[in-house]
């Protein structure tokens, strides 16, 4: 439990008959900290959110906010409102009633009503649409008043289960800035899940990459993406190049010299490896180099391309090597680059910036 924690969870365990869905799960949430729960589906991530919420009991393990066990408290109890995938709006209601049904169950009434929920509808750009019903409202609109619902009492924690995945691409990425504008307006903590990971890279303080109902990694954005622990990490978190390799010996405490595909290679890194022990070396599609002035590093490798993919203000490369495997490269469209003028089937050389490769024991 950190000094600055406002939610504690430590040693929790949930199984459902021989299914364990969390083992041993322990995390801590900071004051005012957006917390993304990232993993596939069947990781125990929305389960961990039903727990907190208190829809479901733990078979063991404490769930603290500001050292008070929520365990026995009812979900009304608790400081804690969620914001369901579906939204579950009430569909005889208006905006203007979903948002002050929790405000009336409290006793709340008369003009403190009234201006809270106009304050809240503001708070999600919704003020004009108080009188609507949710058939009137866009997917977005739906989720902006199901927010709202949610942040009205002034939670301690709002839960969010995958609320945009309804949403279309365009308005999704439009929702997530809200969002999070929303929550550092509020100075709330909030506690996403979702499966999507642009979705956590953008929207998170940090990131808790969830596998088989245990933590994988727990980092801020740039440091689970850029520096995963464990290759199942790396590969659920975005496109991941592998060049596998053995250790020849260490240089000095941040460098390694690896034997890949012939070639020596310098790597950068201070984890413990031993000599001959076979290892990984990772590198993002983007942390890529192609063509000529590749050829001038050492290393390089040659190989022959085999997909080109416009993408706008990307190209999108996949290129196979000579010794084998298929690579992936995503470089800034540069149309007076001559190097982009490649064609499928086209011999290129291929290398990376240095710094930014990532060794891992091989199985890790």
């Amino acid at each position: 439990m950190g000094a600055d924690s406002l939610l504690d969870i430590d040693g929790l365990g949930k199984a459902y008959g021989n299914n364990l869905v969390l083992d041993d799960f322990t995390l801590s949430v900071g004051h005012g900290e957006f917390v993304t729960l990232l993993g596939p589906s069947g990781c125990g991530k929305t389960t961990l959110l039903r727990l907190v919420a208190g829809f479901e009991t733990p078979d063991r393990g404490r769930i603290t906010l500001d050292g008070a066990d929520l365990i026995p408290l009812p979900p009304e109890k608790r400081q804690v409102n969620t914001v369901f995938q579906s939204y579950a709006l009430f569909p005889h209601m208006t905006v203007f009633e979903n948002v002050a049904f929790g405000l009336r169950l409290k006793g709340v009434a008369g003009d403190e009503l009234g201006r809270r929920v106009a304050t809240v509808l503001g708070d999600v750009r919704m003020d004009g649409f108080a009188q609507r019903y949710p058939h009137q409202l866009s997917g977005g609109q739906q989720q902006r008043v199901a927010v709202a619902r949610a942040v009205v009492n002034r939670p301690r924690v709002l839960l969010l289960d995958e609320p945009l995945s309804a949403l279309d691409a365009r308005l999704r990425r439009e929702m997530q800035g809200e969002l999070k504008r929303l929550q550092r307006d509020l100075d709330m903590t909030f506690i996403l899940v979702t499966h999507d990971q642009e979705e956590a890279l953008s929207m998170s303080d940090r990131v808790v990459v969830m596998e088989g109902g245990r933590i994988a990694q727990s980092g801020t954005p740039r440091e689970v993406y850029e520096e995963p622990s464990s290759l199942y990490v790396a590969r659920f978190i975005g496109d991941i190049n592998l060049f596998p390799g053995t250790v020849r010996d260490r240089l000095d405490e941040k460098h390694l010299r690896l034997d890949i595909f012939g070639q020596t290679v310098v790597a950068e890194t201070r984890r413990p490896f031993l000599p001959g022990q076979a290892i990984n070396l990772l590198l993002r599609p983007e942390d890529l180099r192609l063509g000529e002035g590749a050829a001038k590093v050492a290393p390089s490798f040659g190989g022959s391309i085999v997909e080109r993919s416009y993408r706008g203000s990307t190209l999108d490369t996949t290129i196979r090597l000579d010794d084998g495997p298929v690579l992936k490269a995503c470089e800034f469209f540069d149309e007076d680059d001559p190097d982009f003028d490649y064609r499928v089937g086209e011999r290129v050389q291929v290398s990376w910036v240095k710094g930014w490769e990532v060794v891992l024991a091989d199985g890790e």
